[in-house]
């Protein structure tokens, strides 16, 4: 594993800290690796997002939403 040697202000080292010595991490390592993990899974689900909207607004324009005639067929369905 390779090392990797970072600065924190105080109080974020304190949060750090703090995050380990209640027992849910292991080690400091272990608690950046986390947040690393964590961050990747918020981008990619962030990129699927984006790609679903350029979807829908390359799709053109919507059709006119009938409630009454979605909400007939939804029954018909059940």
């Amino acid at each position: 594993m390779a090392t990797m040697n970072k600065s924190l202000p105080e109080q974020m080292r304190d949060w750090v800290v703090e995050r380990t010595e209640d027992g849910e991490y292991a080690n400091n390592s272990d608690y950046v690796r986390d947040l690393i993990r964590k961050d990747k899974q918020r981008a990619k689900s962030f990129q699927v997002l984006q790609e679903a909207i350029a979807k829908g607004l390359e799709s053109g324009k919507s059709k006119e939403f009938n409630k009454e005639a979605f909400t007939r067929r939804m029954q018909r369905k059940s």
